[in-house]
C-alpha cells in the first residue's frame, strides 16, 4: 500500500549514546627552565614522543643525580670534536651538548625502539642516532670500568657477610648464571654457529654478581650453541679460580673442615671447589634439602639481576634489530656497566625497580653431572653446616 501523502514518519528509538571514558589528566610540562624540561618541550613536539617519558626516571630508569655523573664521565669525548646533525624537521644542523647526546644514546638502550624511531622522536636520521649512541658506547667503555671489577679484599669481606647473614651460606663469594640475547638470523652470515637447542639464534651473557645485584664479571660473545659450563671453561673467570689467583680464601667451619671461597650456581654447571651447584635427585636428607634450599635463594639473586636488565635494557630484551655481533658484547658490557654505576650512585635497588620472573624465557634447564671430589667433601660439609646451625 502506498504511504498517505503528508502523514507524519513515526521517529525511531534513539540509541543511548554511552558516555565518554573519563582521561586521566597528563602530569604537567616539566619545568623549560630545567635541562630535561627543555629537553622534553624539544622532542615532545613531535606527536610520536611517547607522553609517559615526561620525567627523565620515566624514560632513562636513573635518577637526574646518576645522569649527571655519567655526562660528566663522557663530557671530553663527546665534546672533543663538535658535530653537526642534520634536524630534518627543521632543515638545518643541529648541535647536541653533552646532556642531549646521552640522552639519545640512552633512549635508544633503554626503549629498545630501532633507529628511525629514535630518529623520528629527535628530527634526525637514523646514521646521526647510530653514530651518537655508538661515540657514548666507546667513551663508556674507557671511561666507566672502574664500575665493573672484582672486588677487593675489603669488598669481598663484605659480601661474604651479607651472603652468610641473609643466606646462610658461609664463605660464599657471589651467584653465577647465564642468559640469551635473541639475534637476527638475516643478519648474521654464518646464522647457523649461533643456533641455539632451543633453534633461535642467540648469544650467551654469563655474570657473577653480588647480594646489591652489582655485576662483578661478565662474559659475552659466545654463540647459544654452547652449554653454560663450556661457557664457563673458556672464560677467565675459570682459568683464575683454577689457578687460585681468585676465590682462594680458606674458612674454617665450626666442625674443623676448611670451606673454600665458592660461588652458587645452578644445575648446569659443574660442582667445583669454588663453585657449589644443588644436590640432584629426589628423597634427599633434611640436611641436603636445607642446602638446596639456601642455595636456590642465593642464586635467585643473579637470576632476578638478569631478568632486570633485560627489563630496565629494552636493546637486549628480544630479538635486536640488524644485530652486529661484534657489536652486541659491547652493547651488553655498556648496559652492565651502567646498571653498576645506578647501583654505586642510588644503592641497592628497591623492590619497585626488580623485575622477577624467568629472564631465559623458553629455555629449558641445563644439567651437569661433573663432579670434583673435593667439591663433594665441601659441598657436604656445608650441607651439615647450615643444618646444625638451625
Amino acid at each position: 500500500m502506498a504511504p498517505v501523502r503528508g502523514a507524519k514518519k513515526r521517529k525511531r528509538p534513539e540509541k543511548p549514546v554511552p558516555a565518554p571514558a573519563p582521561r586521566l589528566p597528563l602530569p604537567p610540562l616539566p619545568d623549560g627552565s630545567d635541562w630535561w624540561g627543555a629537553f622534553y618541550r624539544r622532542v615532545a613536539g613531535h606527536s610520536s614522543f611517547p607522553r609517559e617519558y615526561q620525567t627523565i626516571e620515566s624514560v632513562l630508569k636513573m635518577s637526574r643525580k646518576t645522569f649527571d655523573y655519567i655526562c660528566l664521565l663522557v663530557k671530553k669525548d663527546l665534546t672533543t670534536k663538535t658535530y653537526g646533525f642534520r634536524n630534518f624537521r627543521f632543515g638545518d644542523k643541529t648541535i647536541l651538548d653533552v646532556e642531549d647526546q646521552v640522552a639519545v644514546a640512552l633512549m635508544r638502550l633503554t626503549t629498545g625502539e630501532s633507529l628511525q624511531n629514535i630518529g623520528i622522536w629527535f628530527g634526525m636520521n637514523h646514521s646521526a642516532i647510530s653514530n651518537i649512541t655508538w661515540r657514548f658506547i666507546e667513551s663508556m667503555e674507557e671511561r666507566a670500568t672502574c664500575h665493573l671489577k672484582w672486588p677487593s679484599p675489603e669488598e669481598m669481606a663484605t659480601i661474604k657477610a651479607r651472603f652468610e647473614k641473609i643466606y646462610g651460606l658461609p664463605n660464599c663469594c657471589g651467584a653465577i648464571d647465564t642468559t640469551h640475547i635473541l639475534m637476527c638470523s638475516s643478519a648474521q652470515p654464518n646464522s647457523r654457529v649461533w643456533l641455539d637447542n632451543e633453534n633461535k639464534n642467540s648469544m650467551v651473557l654469563q655474570a657473577v654478581v653480588d647480594t646489591d645485584m652489582r655485576f662483578r664479571d661478565i662474559v659475552s660473545g659466545w654463540p647459544g650453541s654452547l652449554d653454560d659450563s663450556c661457557i664457563l671453561r673458556t672464560s677467565g673467570l675459570y682459568r683464575l679460580c683454577e689457578k687460585g689467583i681468585r676465590l682462594d680464601g680458606q674458612m674454617e667451619l665450626p666442625g674443623g673442615s676448611a670451606v673454600r671461597e665458592y660461588i652458587v650456581g645452578d644445575s648446569s654447571y659443574p660442582l667445583l671447589p669454588w663453585l657449589m651447584t644443588p644436590y640432584q635427585g629426589q628423597g634427599l636428607p633434611a640436611a641436603k634439602v636445607e642446602f638446596n634450599k639456601r642455595h636456590t635463594a642465593a642464586t635467585k639473586v643473579v637470576q632476578t639481576a638478569l631478568a632486570t636488565l633485560k627489563g630496565r635494557w629494552r636493546v637486549i630484551q628480544g630479538e635486536l634489530w640488524r644485530p652486529d655481533k661484534h657489536r652486541l658484547p659491547r652493547i651488553i658490557f655498556v648496559c652492565c656497566l651502567i646498571t653498576n654505576i645506578i647501583i654505586d650512585m642510588e644503592g641497592t635497588p628497591s623492590k619497585e625497580m626488580l623485575v622477577s620472573g624467568d629472564h631465559d624465557h623458553g629455555y629449558k634447564q641445563q644439567f651437569s653431572n661433573v663432579a670434583d671430589d673435593n667439591a663433594v667433601k665441601q659441598r657436604d660439609d656445608l650441607s651439615h653446616h647450615v643444618t646444625a646451625g638451625e
